[in-house]
């Protein structure tokens, strides 16, 4: 399972600049007024071969508000899930009873914490870490996110500890349910285990925490992850709703096939296709359950509709296998575990290396890439170089001259040929000499 690290530290110290650069994207908002980052955010570092979750906090202060009751509530359910703890300080300021607040809480989770001086821009600046020995902490790093200077070294002792990142499959099958609050989840899950293995409610948001089934199917072993329903960030209010989220997180990227359930009554919404992106950033197979068809009148006229629905709304998922069942009825249930075996086998699955590049270079003939000023992509030697996903790595002449278009089309050829529904795939494109 990945690690998880935790930014910790009073408002304004730079804790959401440097999540925006160690996941190198702008996921939290920045701005030089204290405390705008008020929820926790999370997200996925990947350094080299090594992954591990971040979470974002906002700035503790001694403020006897609600607004900094509740922010220290939630660094608090964020430093409990934690592995590890950057303790963020500005490196232009005297300490304040702030950091010491916070230094207290640390000492009492008996985390391991790295202490992080920031804004040390140069290295006139450096002898100023010093001073904050007195926090109590062995492991102190001095950055700058304004410069971006010292996080290769930052990210090297996150990491120090870490695994590398195996593609190695795993030894069964573990497969997990996601998506709203109330849309079925547990439901579908006790009627395929056929017990009620799961808490089921009207009430949205029953289960909290990911729960793990066990269960033989035809002989072979599985395990089923039930989730806690996923709220847009907006509408998080409690705080044990925001440490299910990332418990929802973590159960995704344990398994190998994730199963967006979807309520028929419903419709397709933003949140749906959102939670579809969730599973397919963290490179898992993907199968669409539309439950609660039991409630749908003229269910054969509506099917076609609904497929054509997926299609348009799910166009960034199209490998992504469709099933319809009612977890009341189990109407169609019997088609899931099917469908969920049958993503599973193309997520690990392997193609020799001379039917690969038949494929290609077939493919390469009947439709010539492009040309971009009179040079012309040239594919010398395609090969699969992971699973769990598919990846396949096309040696080229210039990878710079891969169009997203004609990518598309490599990807769809390799789909067509070895019949990789509900599975991602991965191309990677490297020069001559790479």
């Amino acid at each position: 399972m990945l690690k998880t690290v935790c930014l910790i530290g009073k408002p304004n110290t730079g804790k959401s600049s440097l999540f925006n650069i160690l996941l190198h994207e702008k996921r939290s908002i920045i701005m030089d007024e204290p405390g705008i980052t008020r929820d926790r955010v999370y997200g996925l570092v990947n350094y080299g071969d090594k992954k591990f979750h971040l979470i974002d906090t906002g700035g503790i202060d001694l403020g006897d508000d609600d607004f900094n009751k509740d922010i220290l509530a939630q660094a608090t359910f964020a430093i409990d899930e934690a592995d590890l703890i950057l303790f963020i300080v500005d490196g232009k300021v005297e300490l304040s009873a702030s950091d010491y607040l916070i230094r207290d809480l640390l000492m009492k989770s008996n985390k391991q914490v790295i202490l992080v001086v920031n804004k040390i821009d140069n290295d006139k600046n450096k002898d100023d870490i010093y001073r904050f020995y007195e926090l109590g902490f062995d492991r102190i790093l001095a950055i700058s996110c304004a410069h971006k200077i010292g996080i290769d070294e930052l990210l090297l002792e996150i990491t120090k500890d870490m695994n590398a990142v195996s593609s190695v499959e795993s030894d069964h099958c573990k497969f997990c349910f996601i998506g709203r609050p109330n849309v079925g989840k547990s439901s579908l899950i006790n009627a395929l285990l056929n017990e009620k293995r799961s808490i089921v409610s009207d009430i949205s948001g029953t289960t909290r925490d990911a729960i793990d089934s066990d269960f033989n199917y035809h002989g072979n072993l599985y395990t089923v992850i039930d989730t806690a329903g996923m709220k847009k960030k907006g509408r998080i209010y409690e705080s044990v709703e925001k440490y299910s989220y990332l418990r929802s997180l973590k159960a995704i990227e344990r398994s190998d096939v994730c199963v967006l359930v979807i309520d028929a009554l419903d419709g397709i919404t933003i949140l749906d296709k959102h939670i579809a992106g969730l599973a397919i950033n963290a490179g898992k197979a993907l199968v669409i359950c539309v439950n609660k068809w039991d409630m749908i009148k003229d269910s054969d006229v509506a099917l076609g509709k609904w497929k054509l629905l997926i299609k348009n709304e799910f166009k960034f998922a199209d490998y992504a296998l469709v099933v319809f069942t009612s977890a009341k009825t189990k109407k169609k249930l019997h088609l899931l575990m099917p469908m969920v075996i049958e993503a599973y086998n193309n997520y690990r699955k392997n193609i020799s290396t001379s039917l690969l590049n038949d494929c290609i270079m077939r493919a390469n003939s009947l439709h010539a890439a492009p040309s971009y000023k009179g040079r012309r992509l040239k594919i010398n030697f395609v090969s699969q170089t992971g699973c769990c996903p598919p990846k396949f790595t096309l040696h080229v002449n210039d990878k710079k001259l891969v169009h997203f278009s004609y990518e598309r089309y490599l990807e769809n050829q390799i789909r067509e040929s070895f019949d990789l529904m509900g599975t991602p795939i991965v191309l990677q494109f490297k020069n001559k000499n790479e």
